[in-house]
């Protein structure tokens, strides 16, 4: 029974009937899957009783086993509730950071999962790997052969890709990543979303973490993968008891505490190539925490006012109950607020003033800002707030030591947007005083490769005090007058007294700088991919004891 009801597809010599729980544990995702005929709800409910959890609920599959209500059902193939077909979820474009993310979510919840992917690197790669998903390397018509149920399409893919070509020609059923995740993990629960042109993966991490240490156990999707949680996205336990959503006129207050969360990265790019709305019109929000707005994505959007316009429509689908905590501080942001449906509650950097962080920088203040009025606003006490950030482990590619060598430190940062960088650099000699920072920049966005932030990126780089610029990514995807000049970034970089060098290779670069190093340097290393494995290749040398480090 699943469900309450056979399952015609599952064949009765399948079956066995058990009188009483088997004496063991099935706990290898290899052994032959297990499962209790008890309704979904049975099950949800089942799983909060006692101390022994069911894993997977909505796939019946692998879990320890305590005897409560119903008869135990043994099945010797995969029986899945959620999606009735056989073959699962196939996602095109896996190795993203929040399509892995939600992979390993799909994944835990028992859907079988493949994907395929291009750029297949740690630690995406590791990561579904760790979660038994299986990774297509490259893009072919015949990664589909297994008919998956469902094809979830990245937003960096584009028609030609075989696959997608595949899935239309044959009417296959596709869906976006934002899709998915609104109508499999958000619907029914109180979504948070967290907005803004910087700051996102930080503030969504520092929120979720500090929901999770006041024993809220919030779901998540996150961009990155914070530390510690050691995942970017989460299906959590939902309270004991909830409390409907309030309704209009209602405080957000300590009701908050008893309803069941879903926190999300609310990123404004475009959903898919089907599908140009941004990705967080998808994401039902009854709260918004909108950190900042700028020019950005200079591939989708044509000014800051198209952006802005994107932003307005985050704002437009707010209920009336619902909330937006936004940054007081921001000019664009107060605009777009102009006649906002719901009620506003602006911030300042001084509403984290009180607050001990173990963040640095000034952009920090304002993420950690953000996350102390919205969880003050849920009903988190002053010390729960102060738990979550005392105790988190910030996000991996977000200032993250790389490794020390010759006495030399490597950091790896995501920062490309020339604000995110220089807030960066300035956050960084904040945390290493006194010691001299270089910036190695692989110019690889959508937005960086163009020359649209030529001057802007010369500010930034320039507050480090070495500088090496690597080759422009698919630069033979730009038109000439549209493309980045990094050699003229250089020049104004050298006029201004900076050692400063366009090396066009990773290998080029570590042959360069490594020469030029002295003990105690910091080397930060900024790129949105993984820059030809540079940070290693670096420690790699410094390790050899290279001549000149001292």
């Amino acid at each position: 029974m699943v469900n309450g009801g056979w399952r015609n597809d599952v064949p009765f010599n399948r079956v066995v009937i058990l009188p009483q729980a088997p004496d063991f544990l099935a706990d290898d995702a290899d052994e032959p899957a297990i499962g209790v005929a008890l309704p979904a709800k049975g099950l949800a409910a089942f799983q909060r009783e006692g101390e022994r959890k069911i894993r997977n609920i909505d796939c019946v599959r692998h879990f320890w086993y305590k005897l409560a209500r119903g008869t135990l059902v043994m099945l010797n193939e995969e029986v899945n509730t959620a999606y009735p077909a056989r073959s699962g979820m196939h996602f095109v474009g896996i190795c993203g950071t929040a399509m892995a993310s939600v992979a390993a979510m799909c994944r835990e919840l028992g859907h079988a999962v493949t994907g395929s992917d291009e750029n297949v690197y740690p630690p995406m790669s590791t990561f579904l790997e760790a979660h038994g998903i299986r990774i297509l390397c490259g893009y072919r018509e015949s990664n589909l052969d297994h008919h998956p149920d469902l094809i979830v399409i990245g937003n960096a893919m584009k028609r030609g890709n075989p696959e997608v070509e595949r899935a239309l020609d044959e009417r296959l059923n596709i869906c976006s990543l934002p899709k998915l995740v609104r109508d499999h993990f958000i619907q029914g629960k109180h979504s948070v979303v967290v907005a803004g042109t910087h700051g996102k993966t930080t503030t969504t991490s520092l929120l979720a973490w500090v929901m999770e240490s006041a024993g809220l156990s919030p779901s998540f999707l996150i961009g990155g993968i914070p530390n510690n949680f050691g995942c970017g996205a989460r299906t959590g336990k939902p309270p004991p008891h909830l409390n409907p959503l309030p309704r209009r006129g209602e405080e957000t207050g300590s009701s908050a505490l008893s309803r069941e969360f879903f926190i999300v990265e609310g990123d404004e790019y475009d959903t898919a190539f089907f599908d140009k709305r941004s990705k967080f019109i998808h994401y039902l929000p009854d709260t918004v925490i909108l950190n900042n707005i700028e020019f950005d994505h200079a591939d989708i959007f044509r000014d800051l006012t198209s952006v802005k316009r994107a932003f307005r429509q985050l704002v437009a689908i707010v209920p009336r109950r619902g909330l937006i905590i936004a940054n007081g501080d921001d000019a664009n942001v107060r605009e777009v607020l102009t006649g906002a449906p719901c009620r506003v509650r602006y911030f300042t950097k001084a509403d984290a003033a009180s607050f001990t962080l173990s963040l640095a920088g000034a952009h920090n203040q304002y993420n950690a800002a953000a996350v102390a009025v919205c969880a003050a606003e849920m009903g988190l006490s002053r010390e729960q707030i102060q738990r979550g950030f005392s105790t988190f482990a910030g996000i991996k590619r977000r200032m993250e030591v790389r490794g020390e060598a010759g006495g030399v430190t490597v950091l790896d940062d995501f920062a490309h947007h020339p604000t995110a960088l220089a807030e960066t650099i300035r956050a960084i000699r904040e945390k290493y005083p006194q010691r001299r920072l270089w910036a190695l920049f692989e110019p690889r966005s959508n937005t960086t490769r163009r020359n649209v932030f030529q001057r802007e990126l010369t500010e930034s780089l320039s507050l480090a005090d070495g500088v090496f610029i690597s080759r422009v990514d698919r630069l033979q995807e730009l038109n000439e007058n549209e493309r980045l000049n990094p050699e003229a970034i250089i020049e104004r970089l050298r006029g201004r007294g900076k050692v400063a060098e366009y090396s066009p290779s990773a290998d080029e670069i570590v042959n360069r700088l490594v020469p030029n190093l002295h003990d105690r340097d910091v080397v930060a290393v900024f790129s949105n991919g993984k820059f030809d494995g540079i940070h290693d290749k670096l420690l790699e040398r410094l390790r050899l004891g290279v001549p000149g480090i001292h």
